[in-house]
């Protein structure tokens, strides 16, 4: 196994779809499909259950997904320390889900002015971690979405965004202008892995405490998200304006509190490049209007 077709199987388990996974990674789908064929060769067993409508894993790639995982980070870590013996400056961001998309390419060039010889990583996690990977130190700063755990973490609210509770089609409530949590109260909903930020957990689950469960399909994607509620009627929450697969239409909840996205780094040892990173951002948003928020920790430290 060498790194890249650990890469592209991870893409494909995670978008559970070639199609997405092959456009996630810049690529076309045949030589995609052809390198996770040959990865279950040499493993000498079946990775995916492939179907016209996307794929699951199989036990066995359960089991190599979070190995695989670890292995990349391992590889991103070990790249980082090298480029900085090197004395290369070099700035890994973490996202999660569509992070990245939302904070969008102005963004990017403003940095790139600025650090125009950065070299810059992007790692991008799945639900089971908000931090994507900064409290793990593999990531220097972060795009994500709050609320989670933010002991030893600062943050800065970017935007807020209200969320709606995704539906079928055809599903009752799916006529309604707006629905509120109490008539969701009998529905499944998804959950997230044990062992996930309870803060973050009961967000997502619509729950009023960290504490309380609901029962449901465990996920760890946006696109896990999805397919819950086109399979199997789930209850799904997520921010308004996105595009959804045909079948599905997002309605605006009306007393659930708005989705943050922020920036975040931690609070200890911040150097001056992320400082950077920081003080572009929240000059971007707070140019744009006045839908962002205010910081946990003083950006200009």
């Amino acid at each position: 196994m060498d790194l890249r077709s650990l890469r592209y199987f991870v893409a494909v388990a995670e978008e559970r779809h070639f199609g997405r996974a092959a456009a996630r990674l810049h690529m076309t789908q045949p030589p995609l499909s052809r390198a996770v064929k040959q990865l279950e060769s040499e493993l000498g067993t079946p990775l995916l259950h492939r179907s016209a409508t996307g794929v699951t894993l199989t036990a066995a790639g359960s089991a190599l997904y979070d190995e695989a995982r670890t292995l990349l980070d391992r590889a991103e870590q070990a790249r980082a320390r090298v480029a900085a013996a090197a004395g290369a400056a070099t700035m890994t961001i973490g996202t999660l889900a569509d992070s990245a998309e939302q904070a969008g390419n102005r963004l990017v060039a403003a940095f790139r002015r600025r650090h125009l010889d950065v070299q810059v990583g992007i790692r991008e996690a799945d639900f089971t971690d908000p931090t994507t990977g900064l409290r793990a130190g593999l990531v220097d700063v972060a795009l994500t979405r709050a609320p989670f755990d933010d002991t030893g973490i600062s943050t800065h609210v970017l935007r807020s965004d209200p969320v709606g509770v995704v539906l079928r089609a055809g599903d009752p409530l799916a006529r309604h202008a707006t629905v509120r949590l109490r008539d969701l109260a009998e529905r499944r909903w998804f959950r997230l892995p044990d062992g996930t930020d309870p803060l973050w957990s009961a967000y997502w689950a619509g729950a009023t405490s960290p504490g309380e469960r609901r029962g449901g399909p465990v996920v760890r994607t946006a696109q896990e998200c999805l397919q819950a509620v086109a399979w199997n009627g789930t209850v799904g929450v997520m921010p308004l304006g996105h595009t959804l697969p045909e079948g599905l239409i997002t309605v605006p909840l009306a007393d659930m509190a708005p989705s943050r996205l922020v920036v975040a780094w931690n609070t200890e040892g911040a150097d001056p490049l992320v400082r950077s990173f920081v003080r572009i951002a929240v000059a971007l948003y707070r140019s744009a209007g006045p839908t962002a928020g205010r910081s946990k920790a003083d950006v200009s430290a």
